[in-house]
């Protein structure tokens, strides 16, 4: 495994995400911003849970062009538009969708979220950027 998630003492203790992950690996990927946007430009779902999941596969399958696997994802940054509290729980359901069906790691890893103005295209609800270490 070329990421190791830890809970360190003295941090606040998170029951979704790992709040240090540890990189064993030789090479870093640091992946674009992702959204739930097909390669030929169709954003492909309406609501927060079906973006993040959405992006979330876009993100794996590019770590996944740079020779890594949903594993050896090491941190995840999430920027989303009117940013409020209340959205946790869809971002937490596409979250888990993603963890089921591309292996991403449970915890996840190291996530911070953004609250922006507005993203480039109006209908996007989530863009997500991703570092990876691979072995």
């Amino acid at each position: 495994m070329t990421v190791e998630l830890s809970h360190p003492a003295g941090l606040l203790r998170q029951s979704d995400y790992a709040p240090l992950a540890i990189g064993t690996g030789s090479r870093l990927l640091f992946l674009a911003g992702q959204t739930a946007t097909s390669p030929d430009g169709i954003v492909e779902a309406d609501d927060l849970a079906g973006q993040v999941y959405g992006a979330l596969r876009y993100v794996v399958i590019g770590v996944r062009g740079g020779g890594g696997e949903a594993k050896d994802i090491a941190r995840l940054t999430c920027y989303i538009p009117d940013w409020r509290l209340d959205k946790w729980d869809a971002v937490l359901d596409g979250v888990a969708r993603a963890q089921e069906s591309e292996g991403i790691a449970k915890p996840m890893p190291p996530i911070t979220i953004i609250g922006v103005q507005a993203l480039f295209n109006p209908k996007l609800l989530i863009e997500i950027e991703a570092i990876a270490v691979v072995g």
